[in-house]
């Protein structure tokens, strides 16, 4: 396989990665409470870059999402890890990418950090998606492409089925991705015609006045949106309200609540009593994101009302298990939390294993620039279907993207740039970044 990939992917040999820096970067959302829910009240929407400085044309960028304090510390973790790909060549290094990913999450002292969870997992995405936005660059096509490109063979190659055998091998994995591969063509032609359905969450933050929510779902109503969220937690009679106010401008439209972890799996139960006549299309982090049993439980409870989680889903076994528990009823993955994007793959053929839609968490600080990608490549080669699928969207920052994820009656646009979307204009570095950045001054 790995010559094959090597041309695949590549299409130009032997550029090695020299060198490696990183940047904290900050915007102050917190200023209009913007990604405000009943846990993060002030967060400030950030990213730990780290760009992979090569002896070629192009650079690598990735990225780590948090809300700001400890961005520098992702960065600290990035700088320790990104020692293991600095002086390699990225033909050899996307030639057998599941072995790179291993390495990265097995460094001997590192691990212990982990394993494969936290700080460290978070500066594992950043590193392998800079070499994944690297690789596309240099094949001259967008992540989402080159990755539905690969024969299923080499798709599934892309996977460390450590931990996943017992539930899902190679084998049938492969499967999987061979029954859709004939068809992939069709399936991209129709999302360049037709984008990939989205939900908004911008008009539903928790900080906002009714008058906003109001105001901002009536904007969005009339940008074509079909799908929305808001967010609950803070105190029942609020949340009845809320849901009222959403109800009330977007009608019978799907939505869906976010309680972002706020509750005990016996008051998450409770509480949805009363939110039950806004016929919720799912709650969404209702509990800890570690308790599995707990998400089983809600789930049973609260039907016909789905249960949502996978923001915080640190890695792989952590899907396995909520999906043998049958304890959600759509994975969200999260292009950072996961561990990159082959730990992304492996998530996506374990819900399509299991039935189960996923639906990525976006917003933030460049997530929809990334999950745009990973949707397509889940209903190019994976899923085939878009049946009760929607990515979600915020539309704040993408400003400062020199390719930002593009919405038409939401929907997202199949992204077409060559990489993964993650690069910022020179002058948004400058301004967002901390402390020293003009927008901190």
């Amino acid at each position: 396989m790995a010559r094959t990939v090597e041309r695949c992917l590549l299409c130009a040999a032997m550029t090695r990665i020299t060198g490696v820096r990183t940047l904290d970067v900050r915007a102050p959302t917190s200023r209009t409470l913007a990604g405000s829910d009943a846990v993060h009240t002030d967060p400030d929407y950030s990213g730990a870059y780290v760009f992979l400085e090569t002896d070629g044309e192009h650079e690598g960028v990735g990225m780590t999402f948090t809300i700001g304090a400890g961005n520098d510390l992702c960065c600290a973790a990035i700088e320790q890890l990104a020692v293991l790909v600095v002086g390699r060549d990225v033909d050899e290094l996307v030639a057998d990418s599941a072995a790179m990913w291993r390495d990265l999450t097995n460094h001997s002292q590192l691990r212990w950090l982990g394993p494969e969870k936290g700080l460290i997992h978070l500066a594992t995405a950043a590193i392998v998606n800079a070499v994944w936005d690297l690789s596309a660059k240099t094949a001259g096509r967008p992540l989402w492409q080159l990755v539905a490109d690969l024969s299923p063979e080499e798709f599934v190659g892309l996977v460390d089925f450590r931990y996943l055998s017992d539930v899902l091998d190679r084998d049938e994995a492969l499967d999987l991705v061979r029954a859709l591969a004939p068809t992939k063509a069709a399936r991209i032609a129709e999302l360049r015609r037709d984008g990939y359905p989205a939900y908004l969450t911008s008009a539903g933050w928790l900080g906002y006045p009714e008058e906003k929510v109001r105001d901002l779902s009536r904007a969005a109503l009339a940008d074509g949106w079909k799908c929305f969220k808001t967010k609950v937690g803070v105190d029942i009679a609020s949340d009845v309200r809320r849901c009222e106010v959403m109800r009330e401008e977007i009608g019978d439209l799907p939505l869906m609540a976010d309680a972002n972890q706020v509750w005990d799996v016996g008051q998450a139960i409770e509480w949805m009593r009363h939110l039950e006549p806004f016929n919720l299309r799912w709650i969404e982090e209702p509990t800890s994101p570690d308790d599995v049993l707990g998400h089983a439980a809600i789930r049973r409870a609260v039907a016909p009302v789905g249960v949502a989680t996978g923001e915080h889903a640190a890695n792989r076994v952590m899907f396995k298990q909520l999906l043998q528990a049958e304890a959600i009823d759509y994975v969200q993955i999260d292009a950072c939390r996961l561990g990159g994007v082959n730990e992304v793959l492996a998530v996506l053929l374990l819900a399509a294993k299991f039935g189960v839609p996923v639906c990525p968490h976006a917003g933030g600080l460049g997530l929809c620039e990334y999950v745009q990608h990973l949707s397509v490549i889940d209903y190019v080669c994976v899923s085939g279907s878009l049946d009760d699928r929607t990515t979600e969207f915020a539309d704040h920052l993408h400003e400062h993207y020199m390719n930002p994820a593009l919405i038409r009656e939401g929907r997202y646009l199949v992204p077409e740039a060559a990489g993964y979307s993650i690069d910022m204009w020179p002058e948004s570095y400058a301004a967002l970044t901390w402390p020293n950045g003009s927008e901190w001054q």
